[in-house]
C-alpha cells in the first residue's frame, strides 16, 4: 500500500519533529520543509534516530513561492501541516514587522501553492493567544477574539481571518489554537531546543536546573492570580502531536470540498509559574534558584483551556501529566550535556 504523504513545514521545529514521529509511526510519510531560522538539524537527528531512517527533508522558506511549488512538483500530498511561525511573544513585540512579514506570507503562499496543486486540506498550527485577555475562563472555542497582547498573538489572529475567508474557495482546514507546551518525547531523542537565551519558560527551567542559567526570572507575581504569577495551561507535546492525527483523520472523514473548524489544544487545568517550579522540583529532586521580576510585555496574565470540543468531536484527550512533562523535559536537557 502506497503511504500518504503529508507535508510538515516547520518540521525540524519543536512541535513539528514530534508530528513527523507520530505520523510516520502511525503509517504515513511525512515529508518535511524548514529554513532552520529558529533551529537546526538537531531534531532530525532525533527523529533518524527514534525512526531507525532519515526523514524526508527539503531545506527551505514557505514565503519563497518557488522553493514551495518545486516542493508540491516533487511530491503529491495528502494533507498539510502548517507549523512554520516565529512564535515568541516577547521577540514579536521587538521585531512586529518581521513576524507580520513571516508569519502572514507564509500562509498566504502556501495556501496559493496549495490551490495551485490542488491539495485541499490543512492542519493549521494556531494559539490560545488568538483570545487576548479573555473575559472568562476556561476559554472555549466561542471566546471572541479580544485585541491580541503581542504581535505574534496578532499574526495568528489574522492568519485565522485569512483561513476562514479563504476556505470556501476550495480547502478543507482545521485550526488548533495550542495552549502551552512542553515536556520532550519520552525517549529524550527529542525536546525543545531554543537556539540562544530561551523564551519559553520550560526549557529557562531546565536550563537553569542543569547550571547552564544562573538563575531563573519569574515574570511578575502581582497578578490577580492566588499565588500572583501567571496561570497557564501546560500540554505535552507528544499529546499536541497525536492531536494533529486526530484532526487530519477527522478531516478526512469530512464530506464536501469546503470545510473549516477550530479546536482548543490544552488540558483545562490552569497551573501557575510558582506552581510549575514546585512540580519540576518535586519531580526532579532539583533545587530551581529563581527570582521574581517585573511583568514581561504581551504576556496575559491567566488562560486555559475548555477542552470539551476536542474531547467530544476528535475523541482526543491529554494523556500525560504536567510532572510527566516536566519529567522528561529534564531527561531531554540532560541528554543534550552528554
Amino acid at each position: 500500500m502506497v503511504k500518504k504523504k503529508i507535508l510538515v513545514t516547520g518540521g525540524a521545529g519543536y512541535i513539528g519533529a514530534h508530528t513527523v514521529v507520530e505520523l510516520s509511526q502511525a503509517g504515513f510519510e511525512p515529508v518535511i520543509v524548514d529554513n532552520f531560522s529558529k533551529s537546526d538539524d538537531t531534531l532530525l537527528k532525533g527523529i533518524e534516530k527514534i525512526l531507525g531512517s532519515k526523514p524526508v527533508f527539503m531545506e527551505g522558506n514557505c514565503t519563497d513561492r518557488t522553493f514551495l511549488r518545486s516542493v508540491f512538483e516533487k511530491h503529491q500530498f495528502a494533507c498539510v501541516m502548517h507549523f512554520a511561525a516565529f512564535k515568541s511573544v516577547g521577540e514579536s513585540v521587538q521585531r512586529p514587522l518581521y513576524y507580520y512579514h513571516n508569519n502572514i506570507e507564509s500562509l498566504v503562499t502556501l495556501l496559493e501553492v496549495m490551490k495551485e496543486f490542488n491539495v485541499n486540506d490543512l492542519i493549521f498550527s494556531s494559539s490560545c493567544t488568538v483570545y487576548g485577555e479573555p473575559d472568562q475562563i476556561p476559554v472555549d472555542e466561542s471566546a471572541p477574539f479580544k485585541r491580541a497582547e503581542s504581535p505574534y498573538g496578532a499574526t495568528k489572529q489574522m492568519c485565522e481571518r485569512i483561513l476562514e475567508d479563504a476556505y470556501s474557495s476550495g480547502f478543507r482546514v482545521i485550526s488548533l489554537r495550542y495552549f502551552n507546551p512542553i515536556g520532550a518525547h519520552p525517549s529524550a531523542l527529542l525536546g525543545e531546543l531554543p537556539i540562544g537565551t530561551p523564551n519559553n519558560l520550560v526549557p529557562y527551567v531546565t536550563q537553569t536546573a542543569i547550571g547552564k542559567r544562573e538563575q531563573l526570572t519569574v515574570f511578575g507575581n502581582d497578578y490577580t492570580t492566588p499565588d500572583g504569577s501567571c496561570i497557564r495551561d501546560f500540554i505535552h507535546v507528544v499529546d499536541l502531536a497525536t492531536a494533529h492525527m486526530n484532526a487530519m483523520q477527522y478531516l478526512d472523514k469530512q464530506k464536501g470540498d469546503t470545510f473549516y473548524n477550530v479546536f482548543n489544544l490544552g488540558t483545562g487545568v490552569g497551573v501557575s509559574v510558582l506552581e510549575l517550579i514546585t512540580k519540576f522540583e518535586k519531580a526532579t529532586g532539583v533545587k530551581l534558584n529563581y527570582v521574581i521580576g517585573p511583568r514581561r510585555s504581551g504576556d496575559v496574565g491567566k488562560t486555559y483551556a475548555d477542552p470539551t470540543k476536542v474531547n467530544k468531536e476528535l475523541g482526543w484527550n491529554a494523556k500525560y501529566s504536567v510532572e510527566e512533562a516536566l519529567l522528561h523535559a529534564w531527561q531531554w536537557e540532560q541528554k543534550l550535556a552528554q
